[in-house]
């Protein structure tokens, strides 16, 4: 278990090579040494995961064994579970048990996944760093193995596990923190994130794993708590490529519970083992040469263009030029669309109910005051002041209006005849805490979303991917986004660059070797 994949774990299965309580009983020993990382909110009942356990072994007997019959699983906790505490990493929803399971829950265990936990994640979504949560930030899991800038020394487990941490620990970026904490940790080999800006893929780079953003409306939204309608999309998140396109097979096609959900068949997404790189042309878009952003990203994204070039690939320089308009129009739509979908947590029909004896606006004001944090409630303000009559024009539909030149920047590009853009995902490796909280949620948001919320924008897929190490030994990575429904093509030069970078992924040998103490699956 010191490295499996989900696609190795198959196979492993599949021969009885291993067994589905060795992996599971793996997974959890993980889950137990990493806890104080804080990856989950919740985690399954010993009971019922055993009962999964057997149910899988059971199929592997019988021959009858499914998709990912088995597979150690996690989504993050704005995914509905049925029977099963949804909480959004918030107050508002801390004792909400959802009676359905989202449509990802349950093509997952249809396919015969194993479902170890909810993760841990910033409020409602809302953030960039997975530390404005209610039960306490995600710490990455990269602390465990490499010293802060502080510090000449390795973070040990029990420095991670004190629990006054140290604020120079590097962060495990959001709002999906939990999900790519838990794959880089072991503790799962596949996860959940959503991605409304780049959620996914954010953490993904920063905890050195794989993060895909699917073409809007080939995953069902049904049972993901909505942020942003209109540009929600569950994200998965795995530690190789070919991972992804396992998990990706199994979740995508057509939902009748969800009005956004593409009604049209799609083939199988496969990776090319023969990618033929003489006929791709390959964009990088000059607006994305940011001054902000690191050396290490940089040369990473110039190292790569070359070694793509080399290979025969056709490179070249494209322009984009409402890309540098994405945040603030991004801003102005999230908070529209939250201002909206919120306004159902009033303490009466949904949500937390604070105070009894006061009168009806009262405990309205009172259950979203103590209900929602900081950040939550500024957005919430900030869209319904967008939304004013005097605003509308001059706010939300002048932001639409961008909206679609963001997205004919992609389409122009695209029939030009450029098959993929590469960029970066993010702008430097993972930030110390230390560093990223000297500024409030909305400037780090800009910060940390500003490569990856055009997708979003425009509702292409995109695949963040671990490509290096930066010079403080933590993950940096790169994105390939492509257009409408070219997940295929996006994942066979995915999986090209991922076998030609030979990337070393998070080494927690000596946690295998730790002793614990703890009441997990045997």
């Amino acid at each position: 278990m010191k490295s499996i994949t989900l696609k190795e774990a198959l196979i492993q299965l599949k021969k009885g090579v291993m067994t589905v309580k060795e992996i599971c009983h793996a997974c959890q020993q993980r889950l137990e040494k990493t806890r104080k990382l804080n990856i989950f909110i919740s985690e399954t009942q010993s009971e019922d995961l055993l009962r999964q356990i057997q149910s899988s072994e059971q199929a592997y007997v019988k021959g009858t064994a499914k998709a990912l019959e088995g597979i150690p699983l996690a989504f993050k906790d704005n995914f509905c579970t049925q029977g099963v505490h949804t909480t959004c990493a918030s107050k508002m929803l801390f004792n909400y048990v959802p009676p359905y399971d989202a449509t990802m829950v349950t093509k997952c265990k249809e396919a015969g996944g194993i479902i170890v936990g909810k993760t841990n994640m910033d409020e409602f979504a809302m953030g960039s760093g997975s530390l404005d949560s209610c039960v306490g930030p995600v710490i990455n899991p990269w602390n465990l193995t490499v010293p802060t800038s502080n510090s000449t020394e390795t973070a040990s487990c029990s420095e991670i596990s004190a629990n006054e941490v140290s604020p120079d620990w590097y962060i495990a970026g959001g709002s999906s923190g939990g999900s790519a904490a838990a794959v880089a940790a072991g503790t799962c080999l596949a996860a959940f994130g959503s991605d409304t800006g780049g959620s996914t893929r954010n953490p993904a780079s920063h905890c050195g794993v794989v993060g895909l953003k699917p073409t809007y409306g080939l995953l069902s939204r049904h049972g993901l708590i909505p942020l942003v309608n209109s540009m929600d999309v569950p994200g998965i998140v795995t530690k190789t490529v070919e991972d992804s396109a396992i998990m990706l097979n199994v979740v995508a096609g057509h939902d009748i519970m969800d009005s956004t959900s593409v009604s049209s068949t799609h083939s199988p997404f496969h990776i090319s083992r023969d990618l033929d790189l003489s006929k791709l042309h390959i964009g990088l878009p000059k607006e994305f040469q940011r001054l902000e952003m690191s050396e290490d990203v940089l040369l990473l994204w110039k190292k790569t263009a070359d070694i793509l070039e080399k290979a025969g690939a056709k490179v070249s320089e494209v322009s984009m030029p409402h890309a540098q308009y994405c945040i603030l129009c991004y801003h102005v739509l999230c908070c529209c669309e939250v201002a909206s979908n919120f306004a159902r947590y009033d303490g009466i029909e949904y949500g937390l109910r604070y105070g009894s004896e006061m009168s009806t606006e009262e405990l309205y004001a009172e259950s979203r005051h103590k209900g929602f944090n900081n950040v939550v409630r500024g957005r919430i303000l900030a869209g319904n002041y967008f939304l004013l009559k005097k605003n509308y024009n001059k706010y939300f539909i002048k932001a639409q209006k961008v909206r679609r030149l963001i997205s004919n920047d992609f389409k122009s590009v695209f029939s030009s005849g450029v098959d993929l853009l590469l960029t970066p995902t993010t702008l430097s490796d993972s930030p110390l805490h230390s560093w990223f909280t000297q500024e409030d949620n909305r400037t780090r948001c800009e910060e940390q979303d500003i490569f990856t919320t055009p997708a979003n924008m425009a509702g292409v897929p995109a695949i963040s991917l671990p490509l290096g190490l930066s010079k403080q030994g933590l993950p940096i990575s790169l994105q390939i986004s492509g257009p409408y429904f070219s997940e295929s093509l996006m994942l066979s030069l995915a999986h090209w660059l991922e076998s030609q970078a030979q990337f070393s992924h998070l080494n927690l040998e000596f946690l295998d070797q730790a002793a614990i103490s703890s009441n997990i699956v045997q």
